[in-house]
């Protein structure tokens, strides 16, 4: 008899508790976004490749007028020296875009990252997921964060 009310007691319990969570994942909205996407929209994304092909058409450039500079010179020592100094202006060039470009990329993500916390946050959703790892169900908020960044 005893353990038939423990086993009562146990089965109130958990059903109690399945009730609540069940009752909490009613309130709980999950929202999905596509953020390849939303990056590939993005007009600082666009902004920073336009960026990127005008830095690499100079480096070309540079990279033209030294070959010329170096052709120009005869005498094998100055040649060398001429190949050494190009050579370490262009790996100083190369290095402050590359640089560059890491910092404004981390900059652009955290405001994507800013800008669907916010609107997430204002659409009064509790989780925002990827949706490359959703097989289904959220509701793909990707249009309104594409809105934003633009």
């Amino acid at each position: 008899m005893k353990k038939l009310g423990l086993l009562a007691a146990t089965i109130a319990v958990l059903g109690g508790l399945s009730f609540g969570c069940a009752a909490n994942a009613a309130d709980f909205s999950v929202a999905i976004v596509d953020v390849p996407q939303v990056v590939s929209a993005s007009k600082q994304v666009q902004n920073l490749k336009t960026e990127q092909q005008l830095k690499a058409e100079e480096i070309v450039k540079f990279i033209e007028k030294a070959r010329k500079d170096v052709a120009g010179i005869t005498d094998a020592n100055k040649k060398k020296a001429a190949e050494e100094k190009y050579t370490k202006e262009l790996q100083q060039k190369r290095e402050k875009i590359e640089s560059e470009y890491a910092n404004k990329l981390k900059q652009i993500d955290a405001s994507i990252t800013q800008q669907i916390e916010a609107q997430a946050k204002a659409q009064g959703y509790d989780l925002v997921l990827s949706k490359g790892i959703v097989l289904f169900g959220g509701k793909d908020i990707t249009a309104d964060i594409i809105k934003v960044v633009k």
